[in-house]
């Protein structure tokens, strides 16, 4: 019975958190410098370079192994590194 109450009583609070979570990605101007320098690097040419560099590694494995699942994957990576930054910048700035 006392687990039943523990379980309410944790679905309350964190109900009650949901609202000041909506403005978490909107505050805390002293990360700012910290924000811009890992988006340039994700965003920019360290990011463009890690990208073939992925795409080249697994063409090399590819022809070794003779198999196209290493390119398939370094293409993959590099998809993924050039759209994540935007899902997550669009994902933790949204407001309600």
């Amino acid at each position: 019975m006392k687990s039943q109450q523990l379980k309410k009583q944790l679905l309350l609070a964190l109900a009650m958190l949901v609202p000041f979570s909506a403005f978490a990605g909107t505050t805390g101007a002293e990360f700012l410098a910290l924000y811009n320098w890992i988006l340039g690097i994700a965003t920019g040419y360290a990011a463009r370079a890690i990208s073939i560099a992925a795409i080249v590694i697994g063409a090399l494995m590819s022809l070794g192994r003779g198999s196209p699942m290493p390119i398939l994957a370094g293409i993959g990576f590099a998809v993924f590194l050039a759209y994540l930054p935007g899902v997550v910048n669009g994902l933790l700035t949204a407001t309600i």
